[in-house]
């Protein structure tokens, strides 16, 4: 289990002696193998803010559906004022994120995606709405799940599963 500080808040409240200090942590913790989640936690000092922080990410940890290094399909995750694009990118391509974002996907497991910001870029913001489009994702069983149907591949698809197991049910046609 891995976990990394995204980014310490230092906050500050006027008291009659001066500036008394407080301290807010973003952490962002995950396996690399699919599960990830995040915490925010404050103290007055930071080695505590950070612990808190830590703790709440491991007990918030989500499951991410993950195609090979990447994603299954497109989503956008809305936290906000913010909006992030999850685009799921060939072998090799990389993480193409900022900071936030970044951590929740590396720390998610996810080796190969490109992202766009639109909105906010508060990093509080970026990593709840990296975590709500990794929410989105469903990976191709359990979309025939749910809506109880066999999907066919595209031409040239590959997948793990023998070429035998996989039939279309329903077929289209051209009727207007």
């Amino acid at each position: 289990m891995d976990d990394n500080l995204v980014k310490l808040y230092r906050c500050a409240t006027v008291v009659k002696g001066g500036r008394r200090f407080s301290f807010g942590a973003l952490v962002v913790a995950g396996d690399r193998k699919g599960r990830v989640g995040h915490g925010y936690g404050k103290a007055n000092e930071v080695l505590p803010a950070i612990e808190k922080a830590n703790k709440q990410a491991r007990r918030k940890m989500v499951n991410v559906p993950l195609k090979g290094t990447t994603i299954p399909h497109r989503v956008i995750g809305h936290f906000g004022a913010s909006r992030i694009l999850l685009l799921p990118a060939s072998e090799g391509t990389g993480v193409i994120a900022g900071a936030a974002a970044r951590s929740v996907l590396e720390l998610a497991g996810v080796k190969d995606v490109l992202t766009k910001v639109y909105g906010s870029t508060s990093p509080k913001n970026l990593v709840k709405a990296t975590l709500d489009g990794l929410r989105q994702l469903r990976s191709r069983k359990q979309v025939e799940q749910l809506r109880g149907v066999s999907i066919g591949r595209l031409p040239g698809e590959v997948d793990d599963e023998p070429a035998e197991a996989v039939v279309a049910t329903e077929s289209w046609s051209s009727e207007s």
